[in-house]
């Protein structure tokens, strides 16, 4: 008898998520529905789903946000929650009167199984007579996979997809900036108009997360692409996308379906023949020397001499600074492009970047750092899929002078007495967290001197003389 014991199988070590380097998918796909205007994101799931992102948004733009919820119910749960989406869409059309509609879906309506277009569809037939209805646009967000970077992305391919239309060829250039502060977009957006190019930005919430004092409260804030701009996608001369990773991250349809992996340049370009130019986020001299570059191209117009000499200062500036942060080592963590782009910032100013951590899992991290930082990208150690406590633990064995994310890892740099630069998504303890620049030659002037003066201000304030002069 004692032969036939059944044999157990071998158990995997398994460590619970502790501290996410991410947040979830819908907060992402309302951040990018912002970005289109007059638009109202529906979240279509528990209500503490639209209240824990708006709460999230709120805390980092310091604006208000509404988001709107179809605030499942057991009975939904069970039965569907077509009814409550189709409850929660009126509602939104009684209030606000939107000129667009964006649903996200959460884990909870992913897992029943809930078909999100022919819900919007059977609505849209039911109140066929209504002129008040307005456009409407969805995105597969659930939160049990992917990250808060993989819902934007799908929701900026889904816009994409939505509204490109094949219409007569124009001369608009198409902007896909990825997830930028509002501050970065409107540099982009003063850069783009230095070279005169007619373009449209998708998303654009330089204006609805960053708004002006008002005198009353707007339920929908202005700014944001038009519909009528999205529509003429599809006749753009050109197509300009931030990031090499995007959407290629781990919600599970895109892996079955390459189609679904389309970016919403590549949607364009396969399906208009809209060519694609694609670059890092433009962190730092060589990356934003490429997109200028392109830009000149594109519009056959020389870069404005403004540019050239901020250039210029930027040079000086690492000449300046050059022995305050040659040889520093770093940690750098946030969303797996800025990440990429923040570490070939740091090698190109002297810095060694110890390890790249990202809360994301496209699995391409390591080979996109390798590429774009040629001074010590292939010793730096890159792994993504990593929580905040994983990433603590690594720094207390790698000894880094300093660490480079959004302000969660704050308790890290707290506990190693090294300094924190923040940048990213999200900044909670700090104002103007949305108006960091980190793009082109200002951004990253504005990060080099605030790290210059970090190392400073560390070697000050722990120093037995004390320093005035350094």
């Amino acid at each position: 008898m004692a032969d036939k014991i059944p044999v157990l199988k071998e158990r995997k070590n398994f460590v619970a998520t502790r501290n996410a380097c991410k947040v979830c998918s819908p907060l992402g796909g309302s951040i990018a529905y912002k970005g289109i205007k007059g638009c109202v994101p529906v979240i279509h799931g528990g209500q503490g789903c639209a209240t824990y992102i708006r709460r999230y948004l709120i805390s980092h733009y310091k604006e208000p946000v509404d988001i709107a919820s179809s605030n499942f119910s057991e009975e939904s749960t069970i039965f569907g929650g077509e009814a409550n989406l189709s409850a929660a869409i009126q509602n939104v059309i009684t209030q606000y009167k939107p000129e667009v509609v964006g649903v996200c879906t959460t884990c909870l309506a992913e897992t029943i199984g809930d078909d999100i277009g022919q819900a919007l569809r059977n609505y849209k037939a039911a109140n066929a007579d209504d002129k008040s209805i307005p456009e409407f646009v969805y995105s597969s967000t659930p939160s049990y996979q992917g990250s808060h970077m993989d819902g934007f992305h799908e929701t900026v391919a889904a816009i994409t997809k939505t509204f490109a239309t094949k219409v007569e060829l124009n001369e608009k250039v198409n902007i896909f900036p990825g997830f930028l502060s509002t501050e970065d977009l409107r540099m982009l957006k003063d850069i783009l108009e230095d070279f005169e190019i007619d373009y449209i930005m998708i998303p654009d919430y330089s204006e609805t997360l960053d708004n002006p004092v008002w005198d009353t409260y707007h339920r929908i804030p202005d700014g944001g692409t038009s519909v009528e701009d999205l529509k003429m996608m599809g006749g753009a001369k050109a197509s300009i996308e931030f990031g090499p990773v995007l959407n290629r991250g781990n919600l599970a349809g895109r892996v079955k379906n390459k189609d679904l992996a389309l970016t919403g340049a590549e949607y364009l370009e396969k399906e208009f023949g809209v060519k694609k130019f694609g670059i890092n986020i433009p962190v730092g001299i060589t990356q934003s020397d490429e997109l200028f570059e392109i830009l000149s191209d594109i519009s056959g117009k020389d870069i404005p001499k403004k540019y050239t000499m901020e250039r210029g200062r930027l040079i000086d500036a690492y000449a300046d600074g050059h022995k305050y942060v040659f040889g520093k080592k770093a940690v750098v963590y946030g969303e797996e492009d800025l990440v990429i782009a923040m570490t070939s910032f740091l090698d190109e100013i002297g810095v060694e970047v110890i390890l790249a951590a990202s809360g994301g899992n496209s699995g391409i991290l390591k080979n996109e750092i390798e590429k774009c930082a040629p001074v010590h990208g292939k010793t730096t150690e890159v792994l993504g899929d990593l929580d905040f406590e994983k990433i603590n633990e690594l720094c207390i064995d790698m000894k880094p002078d300093f660490i480079i994310g959004n302000s969660k890892g704050y308790y890290i740099a707290r506990e190693l007495n090294i300094p924190i630069i923040r940048v990213g998504f999200p900044i909670h303890d700090r104002i103007g967290g949305s108006r960091l620049k980190h793009i082109a030659y200002k951004g990253a002037q504005e990060n080099f001197d605030k790290i210059c003066n970090a190392m400073m201000e560390y070697k000050q304030e722990n120093s037995e003389v004390g320093y005035k002069y350094i």
